[in-house]
């Protein structure tokens, strides 16, 4: 199991408490009555910020592998890629 690095966690957890509250604005315009465009707009947001966090973790994963001189397991890693697909 690869440790990802202090700095590099942390830069995703914020960016996925910034998710976070904008999924609480979602909510809020949701039962505000806010037209589908506008809500359809911050999804994608959410949405896209949720993806780069995951690959950002997956890969500070495989470049502490490669540092490490591990063996990548590919098989695992392209299951991990199409799970965000």
């Amino acid at each position: 199991m690869v440790q990802i690095d202090p700095a590099s966690t942390t830069a995703v957890a914020n960016r996925l408490k910034r998710a976070q509250g904008q999924l609480g604005g979602i909510l809020a315009m949701i039962e505000s009555g806010r037209e589908c465009e506008d809500i359809v707009t911050q999804l994608a947001a959410v949405s896209k910020a949720v993806d780069r966090a995951a690959f950002t973790l997956i890969a500070q994963g495989m470049r502490q592998c490669v540092q490490a001189g591990d063996d990548l397991d590919t098989t695992k890693l392209e299951k991990v890629f199409l799970s965000l697909a």
